[in-house]
């Protein structure tokens, strides 16, 4: 396997597809597919973050949990530091992970309520051999407080604490093992708003002092626009927009990007902006729409757009677009 050490990429995902079969039938025989993610493209720098954004089910959780290799893509290729890890298994794959860690959505179902935090954080660093077991508790109580919990947390469980500081032992075990790269599945669209900000700014300092680089998926658009550097929008399992953050809110190209940014709330009354209602609901990723996914919601759809599928290409300096307008 090739390597490229000096590449700018971290992670880059090449026409990445992950479909899982459907079955009917007495003999339970496969007559499709959902689509969960079909097809995507893209690449995170070392160091920045990357904001995945998109309604619920377009695809962006499967997407991050595909990329980490929790699930097995069923086509396409994962390229981690150059190196391709689509299809390794065993202890190539266990030694991967130790760089590509993972924080949930819930924080108490990705706990486990029978043991105390000090045991959840060091088990990555047990399992993986990580520093002697004098030092164990000490590294582990470092982490607690890197994270803002008291040391008196390694002692209690996952129950004895609220909803964000049950998301910042999330935090400190997937810091545990220090990886390069960590993958945000909707961090923060559990906890009370809050302490949402508490836990963002959390993420932003931690990046920093860790030189971290993260996959932050979320489909609340402002939260986003918050965290990243650059922006890509999902619909139906497709990649429909790439660019950076200040000008996908400045300059969106795609409709259903104008859709979703149309929809943020405007913290001062005064300023109303044009609320742009999408038709109809998403279609099922079983049975995608012929040409562009986008089409039979889309206010700016043209008769082409239901025969000819849009690529993702670039419009503008680095901002990329899946529709026909720009073709």
């Amino acid at each position: 396997m090739s390597t490229a050490k000096n590449s700018d990429f971290l992670l880059e995902i090449k026409d990445l597809k992950k479909y899982y079969p459907v079955r009917g039938g007495f003999f339970r025989k496969k007559i499709g597919d959902v689509k969960a993610v079909d097809n995507i493209s893209l690449e995170l720098k070392k160091g920045e973050t990357f904001g995945l954004v998109g309604e619920s089910g377009c695809g962006k959780s499967t997407a991050g949990r595909t990329i980490t290799r929790l699930f097995k893509p069923s086509d396409g290729k994962i390229l981690f530091e150059g190196r391709d890890i689509t299809n390794i298994r065993g202890r190539e794959l266990r030694n991967i992970r130790q760089d590509i860690q993972m924080v949930f959505q819930d924080p108490y179902a990705s706990l486990n309520p029978k043991m105390m935090v000090g045991s959840i954080v060091s088990e990555p660093l047990v399992n993986y051999g990580r520093g002697s077991e004098g030092k164990l508790k000490e590294e582990v109580m470092n982490l607690l407080t890197k994270v803002g919990l008291p040391e008196d947390a390694y002692y209690k469980y996952p129950h004895e604490f609220s909803g964000g500081q049950r998301q910042r032992i999330g935090i400190a075990r997937a810091l545990a093992l220090k990886p390069k790269l960590i993958v945000a599945d909707e961090p923060v669209s559990a906890l009370d708003v809050s302490v949402q900000s508490q836990v963002l700014n959390l993420l932003k300092s931690l990046q920093k002092e860790f030189d971290l680089t993260l996959l932050f998926i979320a489909h609340d658009l402002s939260v986003v626009k918050h965290m990243s550097d650059r922006i890509g929008v999902m619909y139906l399992g497709n990649l429909v927009e790439v660019a950076d953050a200040d000008e996908i809110y400045r300059n969106p190209k795609h409709p259903y990007t104008k859709a979703l940014i149309s929809a943020i709330p405007q913290p001062d009354p005064r300023n109303k902006s044009k609320r742009i209602i999408l038709s109809g609901d998403v279609p099922s990723p079983q049975n995608p729409p012929k040409g562009c996914p986008f089409h039979p919601r889309c206010p700016e759809a043209m008769p082409e757009c239901s025969e000819k599928r849009p690529l993702l290409k670039e419009v503008n300096n680095n901002h990329r677009a899946s529709c026909l307008l720009y073709e």
